[in-house]
């Protein structure tokens, strides 16, 4: 029965790479280049989506991390994304835009979920977090989509990323594009253009409870999550 369930919940799941070819299919069948609002979590994670997203949208970067510690951190992962975008050719041109560094914002809705393991709900609540403020950005400027790098990482569940931008498009009217970037080898074609640039790659998500909690190598993730997919 067990066996049987799992099955079951295989062959429902939701393959969103497909769902994210298919709406590039849509558009580019129309002759349509949508504009995206792209929040991207940091540079290395951003260069992958960036070299493949650009072929099809006009995108613009969110950069809100109010969730990085320290300070001098988060300036640094700033500098390194506009870096990037400023260096690498695209198809279509990538404006930036850096939201608010408000870590009262971060810390207040991490209270009482400060002992929680990573992966928890404090990370869903950073997620939704982050998220809104790009559902946000997206409508005030009226652009066609909102998404996040996030997905790449094989840390994040990409179903439940997913599941927080269907609810916040809905809320806000703004249609979400679906995405789970670490599909096609996005994770490990972002550690090479990282590498190519010469990019600066952080060995922790970014707030100062994933600091305390950096033993995961995410490309020892990388070939659980693969053999997870196969099953």
């Amino acid at each position: 029965m067990h066996k049987e369930r799992m099955m079951h919940t295989a062959m429902n799941k939701r393959n969103y790479q497909k769902e994210l070819e298919a709406k590039i299919s849509f558009h580019a069948g129309r002759g349509e280049v949508p504009s995206l609002l792209l929040h991207s979590c940091c540079a290395p994670c951003s260069s992958y989506v960036l070299e493949y997203l650009s072929q099809y949208f006009h995108i613009t970067v969110l950069y809100y991390n109010p969730n990085i510690y320290p300070e001098e951190e988060y300036h640094h992962r700033v500098l390194e994304q506009q870096r990037f975008i400023g260096q690498f050719p695209m198809k279509y041109p990538v404006s930036f835009i850096e939201g608010t560094y408000d870590t009262k914002r971060f810390y207040q809705m991490a209270a009482g979920m400060e002992r929680l393991p990573e992966g928890g709900a404090r990370c869903m609540a950073c997620y939704e977090l982050r998220l809104r403020e790009a559902a946000e950005y997206a409508k005030r400027l009226g652009l066609s989509y909102f998404t996040t790098t996030l997905s790449i990482s094989p840390m994040k569940d990409a179903q439940k990323l997913n599941e927080i931008g269907e609810r916040l498009a809905k809320e806000y009217g703004v249609a979400y594009l679906h995405s789970d970037f670490k599909k096609k080898n996005g994770y490990l074609r972002s550690v090479q253009i990282s590498k190519e640039y010469g990019m600066y790659r952080q060995d922790y998500c970014g707030c100062i409870f994933s600091m305390n909690q950096k033993s995961v190598n995410p490309l020892e993730s990388i070939q659980t999550y693969e053999e997870r997919e196969e099953r």
